[in-house]
């Protein structure tokens, strides 16, 4: 039971909102208690959190529904991923990406959950339980517009009416899609329209949508009654209906039955979209509880997005949002103790980085860029708003910026740990890693560079992913940093082309180092390497093993054709459990270091390799700079390119490799 102060306090929260016309955004969550809680890290935890991370990088599916299971018995978990309808499969994936991230934050420990997030169009669930084809019609929540409609009688008539003619058409959706969308006059003194929309996941029959459909409808009277727009959600089915057009067109699927609406006429073509201004209010009607609380928010603006093209002072959401993330450079100087040589972190082409305590007790590093790049401030600024999308627990978070003069500041998130250089190749910190520690950060890499690849706002090349650039937290999860020569291409953009080649050599891919030419594919061929590195505890320049000292790729191919795979491992890793699991790593990593970077596999296909053990693996072909003796294969210079900045591993005596870095925080490709 809620305590009745704390339901007057809501209450009273409620009508200042109303009173002073203020709004406020919230997601849609249900955290259920009453079936069960995880331990962290647990079997069920880990087996959750490898589903999420997977569940939207199915890219060949294209009309928004997701169902998967990962685990066994007690362990296994459930999870749907339904996007609207008219949600196009890029946004619905970056929209459940989104999901899998704030539903663990927002219920942390429950073995079932669900959330809509606060744009309404995805939902995400899971659970430790079967919900796969079953109509499940609790938890409900209502979002109610608080404006009326003037013609009360004939709104409400048209609104029933094109609810059931939408029903019909829904329910007798295929299993890919069950969704309709349509108008209806609704006053004919003057041409005023109803819009609707209804969906169901479409694992439900016909006959169970139709009957969660027709429940959702009749809750209209009490939940929105007079009202011109509202919202029905339920864990199976939902429903929305507007005054204004608030849906996209929707491409028909093959075979779909669903009717195309007609367009709107021209007198309504400026109606607000989705990001209308329309305050609602919203009612969660959890079955069994004894309270409904009602808040009131705005729905959210239409994301902007921010390219080198529009100058920053052309938005003034783009000035707040850049004035958010711009720190004073006296609070960076006082934080780092005037940049101090106690307070640095490490150094590198890009320049130095220092750890800082902000005024609030906050931990920051802070990357101080050498002088010398010719990016103009505004391009600077753009780029910093860009990179600041970027949000995964993968990756360290950029919170922002300082310009002043000359220097260029970057403040990113502090890291604890270090990175996974000063751990895996130290002799005697390796230990500290045993197999479970590493299969964790081998994952947990994936999974950013999935983001990167596929589910970010941007589709972005890192281009010098490498053990030093591999951050651990406190608890030592892994994120992947320094995007400082990272390259934004277009969602469709298989590759790109540079006559300025930057990165590491041991990481870097064939066609990259000889061609300029980058794709997804030269991080996978990076990806490949670090995952062989960690499997073996050594740098891939210098693998030793006995008095034999040859690279790392030329030193696991020959064993893997000679079937002793076995002699790659770490020694410290002398647990014969894990053998197998160690194995499949080896065999991954081959196949992402591939001289084709064709054969080459995705990073989501590669998350599917770790996580599916039924999934069986091809073979791979020969490495690139396979060494046919105990030589080094790479070269000590470049044939290709008069403005190549990369270097050596011969060129450095520091302790990590280190990269020459484009000042720039990333090069935009214009989309």
């Amino acid at each position: 039971m809620i305590p009745m102060a704390a339901i007057f306090c809501m209450l009273v929260l409620l009508l200042s909102c109303l009173i002073s016309g203020t709004s406020a955004q919230y997601n849609t969550q249900y955290c259920d208690n009453s079936k069960g809680n995880y331990t962290i890290n647990s079997t069920y935890h880990n087996n959750l959190n490898t589903l999420l991370s997977t569940l939207s990088s199915h890219t060949e599916i294209n009309y928004g529904f997701y169902n998967f299971s990962y685990g066994q018995n007690s362990d296994k978990v459930n999870a749907i991923g339904l996007c609207r309808g008219d949600v196009k499969p890029d946004e619905c994936r970056r929209c459940l990406n989104d999901s899998a991230v704030t539903i663990t934050q927002l219920c942390p420990n429950q073995k079932e959950a669900l959330l809509w997030l606060k744009t309404g169009k995805c939902l995400l669930r899971y659970s430790n339980r079967t919900i796969f084809g079953v109509m499940q019609y609790s938890p409900g929540f209502y979002l109610k517009n608080v404006n009326n409609v003037t013609d009360a009688d004939n709104f409400i008539q048209a609104l029933s009416n094109l609810m059931r003619n939408l029903t019909v058409v829904a329910a007798s959706g295929d299993s890919r899609r069950k969704y309709a969308a349509d108008r209806a006059i609704a006053s004919n003194f003057k041409t005023v329209y109803v819009y609707g929309l209804v969906q169901c996941t479409p694992d439900l029959s016909e006959i169970a949508c139709s009957s969660c459909l027709e429940k959702v409808i009749s809750e209209i009277p009490s939940c929105c009654v007079n009202a011109i727009g509202g919202r029905i959600l339920r864990p199976s089915c939902n429903i929305r209906f507007e005054s204004d057009l608030f849906y996209d067109q929707t491409p028909k699927l093959d075979s779909d039955v669903t009717a195309p609406s007609p367009s709107p006429p021209s007198s309504l073509n400026n109606t607000s979209p989705e990001g209308s201004n329309n305050t609602v209010i919203v009612v969660i009607a959890v079955v069994l509880s004894t309270v409904v609380v009602a808040v009131s928010f705005k729905e959210e603006e239409g994301k902007k997005t921010f390219s080198r093209q529009v100058p920053i002072n052309q938005d003034d959401d783009d000035i707040e949002i850049a004035q958010s993330l711009q720190f004073d450079f006296d609070t960076i100087r006082v934080a780092t103790e005037d940049f101090s040589d106690s307070n640095k972190l490490g150094e590198g082409g890009f320049g130095a980085v220092y750890k800082g305590r902000l005024p609030n007790e906050q931990m920051i590093a802070v990357k101080r860029l050498s002088s010398g790049s010719s990016q103009g401030d505004t391009e600077f600024k753009n780029e910093v708003l860009l990179v600041a999308k970027l949000q995964h627990r993968n990756l360290v978070r950029l919170l922002g910026f300082c310009l002043e003069g000359r220097e260029r500041l970057l403040v990113y998130e502090f890291v604890p740990n270090k990175s996974l250089d000063y751990f895996i190749f130290d002799p005697a910190k390796k230990a500290l890693l045993d197999w479970a520690m590493r299969y964790k950060i081998i994952k947990g890499i994936s999974r950013g560079l999935l983001y990167l690849h596929e589910d970010s706002l941007l589709r972005i090349i890192h281009r010098d992913l490498k053990a030093s650039n591999i951050l651990l937290d406190e608890e030592m999860n892994p994120k992947i940093a320094d995007f400082g020569m990272a390259r934004l291409v277009l969602l469709d953009q298989t590759h790109a082309n540079t006559d300025r080649v930057v990165g590491t050599y041991g990481y870097m891919a064939p066609e990259y180092i000889t061609q300029g030419q980058f794709s997804v594919k030269s991080d996978i061929f990076s990806f490949g390497v670090l995952l062989l590195e960690i499997v073996s505890g050594q740098k891939n320049s210098s693998f030793r093993h006995g008095e034999n000292v040859e690279d790392l790729l030329s030193f696991a191919w020959r064993k893997w054709r000679e079937g002793t795979a076995v002699n790659i491992v770490d020694p410290s890793l002398n647990n014969n459990s894990i053998i197998n699991e160690v194995m499949r790593c080896i065999h991954i990593g081959l196949l992402c270091v591939q001289e084709n970077l064709t054969d080459r596999p995705t990073m989501a296909t590669v998350m599917l390799m770790l996580s599916s053990y039924s999934l069986s693996l091809p073979i791979p072909s020969e490495p690139a700079f396979y060494a046919h003796s105990t030589t080094r294969s790479l070269p000590a210079t470049l044939s290709w390119g008069h403005s190549s900045r990369a270097t050596t591993n011969e060129s450095t005596n520091k302790s990590a490799q280190e990269s020459e870095n484009e000042n720039s925080i990333t090069e935009l490709y214009p989309r």
